[in-house]
């Protein structure tokens, strides 16, 4: 979350009110409409598309529409009201775009970009009261972005990308029924602590996001665009999709048919977009949103300080989640077959607080019960690891021992919805899974359609909880196959408090001993990654040079074998994602590096021994 140190800032300066939305003709502002992405902007005819584009002021209602509000600069097509994101430019390929852009601001220059043939970058700078037309061809295929900007400004302090909009240029013939999502952000500090910020979906912030509505086996295809400045690693619960194309606002790339990543989470930097396409195959109600947790949290508001604990302890889901958050509501189209559990297998599960240490908040840990029940102030860091077959049915009951209500979800875990552990929401229509209240218990059914590495973490109270030890990793085994310690090596990465930047651990350590590993067999390394914000580079050297490992896994999908590849080994890892590599080297020292390797915010030493 950015916070105020020191501001250079010259352009129009926006400001929040709360009061109930004005009526037409009462000489306010024109107020924005949240723009859904259906509606391409401009006139098309023939091979020519005919756009007239102004920035102008306007009224943004980003959460409720008798919410606060933010009046600033937006985009609008000329006589039409102005939209948030801006409004869609879409065009098969080949097309000619005559783009009449203007700027109807009264004191500030404004700055066009991204009115270009694809790939490429461009800027344009008008005068209040300029206005310009320019002609280009829409250029390559993908999934692009454009926008303006009024004056400059100082994006380390203040955020000023509600004017940005998506741009897409279809193959010719392809279908244009997918839907597109554009995250927008306007944000300034109120105070040294609380941020004034709006995070937002097609213009809305949770939960007045468009509620996403479609039936089982209906295949969804969806463009995402990173319309701000920060980086978002976007999750989807219960279901892979396919990574089909990445673009970086200039260009953008698709993916050969058989490297066509299957992830859960996958991060969009500043102004990235992505093609993207999943499966809904089991009913009930499902979330897709950024896991940076303090772009979800109760205090994504425009108002912060009405922010509540309560609020982050609710199990009503429209007070523990706000921000980067879309719903989807699958609903079935005929009767599902009831799952087969005979032979389920049963964990007990149990969270609970120990004593406070280092720099985190509490001692909250999940602890695995195995033979005598555990000491009621056990708790570990990170929570035990669940070690589960795939295709047995398992049923972990969760016992909550704390004196706050808790929850867990099961993440990149193919699941029900009932048991996905966002309390209020997973379920379906008014059977939803409560929050686990202290001294309750809730049973989760599992049945793990295949062998990964996988995370359980907590979904209330996200910071606190998370930053105190609640979470921890699930590895899937193969029917039969048992986990070998001498081979099998999971690393944990969280971080200790919610300071940012904030102290990392991996293991629950930050001064770990050496790890002594046997030359001549591949080693399987498992990074578990579970910070509540930000991402971190790992590297395995030998003295400060890279060695190779093997891609073998992400987010807990096993890597066709196109793509597992031998490679520097080096990757950047982020919050709600899970790699595997496999590493095989000569009897040597190496380093385990996670950050700079000449100032490393965690290393390991690792010793490869001929024994």
């Amino acid at each position: 979350m950015l916070r105020l140190a020191a501001l250079t800032v010259c352009a129009l300066v926006p400001f929040v009110l709360s009061v109930p939305a004005t009526r037409a003709g009462d000489g306010a502002l024109p107020v924005a409409q949240p723009n859904d992405n259906r509606r391409p902007a401009g006139r098309l005819r023939r091979d020519t598309l005919f756009v007239d584009l102004e920035l102008r002021m306007g009224r943004w209602y980003p959460e409720a529409a008798d919410g606060p509000f933010v009046e600033a600069p937006m985009l609008a097509e000329r006589g039409r009201r102005p939209q948030v994101p801006g409004p869609l430019l879409r065009v098969p390929e080949g097309t000619v775009i005559v783009a009449r852009l203007a700027n109807a601001l009264a004191d500030s220059t404004v700055t066009w970009r991204g009115l270009v043939t694809r790939p490429g970058r461009d800027s344009v700078r008008l005068r209040p009261g300029e206005s310009t037309t320019l002609r280009f061809t829409a250029g390559r295929p993908g999934t692009y972005l454009y926008g303006a900007q009024a004056g400059q400004v100082d994006r380390r302090e203040r955020e000023r990308e509600q004017a940005i909009g998506a741009f897409v240029v279809d193959v010719k013939g392809a279908p244009t029924d997918d839907r597109i999502f554009v995250m927008n952000a306007w944000g300034e500090p109120l105070d040294s602590v609380l941020y004034s910020e709006a995070l937002t979906i097609n213009g809305r912030s949770w939960p007045h996001t468009e509620r996403l509505r479609t039936t089982r086996g209906t295949v969804q295809r969806w463009r995402v665009v990173n319309g701000t400045t920060r980086a978002h690693p976007m999750h989807l619960h219960g279901f892979y999709y396919r990574l089909l194309a990445r673009g970086d606002g200039a260009r953008d790339s698709s993916f050969a048919p058989g490297a066509v990543p299957l992830v859960v989470t996958e991060t969009l930097g500043s102004f990235e977009t992505m093609a993207l396409d999943w499966v809904p195959e089991r009913a009930g109600n499902w979330l897709f949103h950024c896991h940076l947790t303090f772009h979800v949290t109760p205090e994504v508001r425009l108002e912060p300080a009405k922010a509540s604990h309560a609020d982050h302890l609710s199990g009503d889901m429209s007070r523990h989640m706000a921000g980067l958050v879309l719903g989807i509501e699958v609903r079935d189209t005929a009767p599902s077959t009831p799952e087969d559990r005979t032979g389920t297998r049963t964990l007990r599960l149990l969270v609970q607080e120990g004593v406070r240490r280092g720099r985190a908040p509490r001692a909250i840990g999940p602890v695995l019960q195995e033979g005598a029940e555990p000491a009621p102030d056990s708790a570990g860091v990170p929570g035990s690891t669940l070690v589960l077959t795939r295709g047995e049915p398992t049923d972990i009951r969760i016992v909550n021992r704390l004196a706050e209500p808790t929850a867990i979800h099961w993440h990149g875990i193919e699941l029900e919805s009932w048991s996905d552990g966002v309390p209020g929401w997973s379920g379906a229509m008014n059977r939803l899974a409560p929050a686990v209240a202290p001294g309750d218990s809730f049973t989760a059914r599992l049945t793990l359609p295949r062998a990964g590495t996988f995370i359980y973490h907590t979904h209330l109270n996200d910071v606190e909880q998370l930053t105190s030890g609640l979470y921890g990793a699930i590895v899937v085994l193969e029917p039969g196959q048992v986990r070998d310690p001498r081979t099998d090596h999971l690393f944990v990465l969280g971080r200790d408090g919610a300071a940012n930047p904030g102290k990392l651990l991996v293991n629950g350590d930050s001064l770990p001993p050496p790890l002594v590993l046997d030359a001549g067999v591949e080693h399987r390394l498992r990074f578990v990654f579970i910070q509540p914000a930000g991402g971190s580079r790992v590297r395995l050297l030998s003295d400060t040079t890279l060695v190779t490992w093997r891609a073998l896994a992400r987010d807990g999908a096993e890597l066709p074998a196109a793509r597992q590849v031998t490679q520097p080994a080096t990757v950047r890892v982020w919050a709600g994602q899970t790699f595997d590599f496999g590493f095989k080297m000569p009897e040597g020292d190496y380093r385990l590096v996670v950050g700079d390797p000449k100032q490393p915010q965690w290393e390991r030493k690792v010793v490869v021994v001929n024994r």
